[in-house]
């Protein structure tokens, strides 16, 4: 059975922990190693847009990465319970034209007992930054 550790239940370390391998793969902008995070059927919604399954998570985040380019993420553990995680996070990408964005948001979280999550609700605003004003 596939797992990804730490498992719930969780506590403050094991939060904590999670929400660092989070932020990690991410920042490697590898859809394919994020997807293996989630369930083979996780839910989405990341701002308005829905998405189920590994398969649309790997074309989600290959088309997010070509149009936010030097995307840099931070998150920060917000509140947990046993299988769920709440998340703060703010990242920072540029499109096409040069023009920087500062990303903020909350995410919350919900994983199956093999530590794979399983429902992820991204709610995340956008602002234009200029880029001396970056902090990633």
């Amino acid at each position: 059975m596939e797992q990804k550790l730490p498992l719930p239940p969780f506590n403050f370390e094991t939060a904590t922990q999670k929400v660092q391998l989070a932020e990690d793969a991410w920042n490697s902008q590898n859809p394919e190693r994020v997807s293996l995070a989630y369930t083979v059927n996780t839910e989405w919604r990341n701002r308005s847009e829905f998405v189920n399954g590994r398969e649309e998570v790997v074309k989600f985040l290959s088309t997010k990465w070509q149009k936010e380019l030097g995307y840099k993420l931070k998150k920060e553990l917000w509140a947990f319970t046993e299988n769920r995680i709440a998340v703060r996070f703010e990242y920072e990408y540029h499109d096409q034209d040069g023009q920087w964005f500062r990303a903020y948001g909350n995410e919350n979280w919900e994983f199956d007992e093999n530590g794979l999550m399983q429902r992820r609700f991204a709610s995340i605003n956008d602002l234009a930054i200029k880029e001396k004003d970056r902090r990633l």
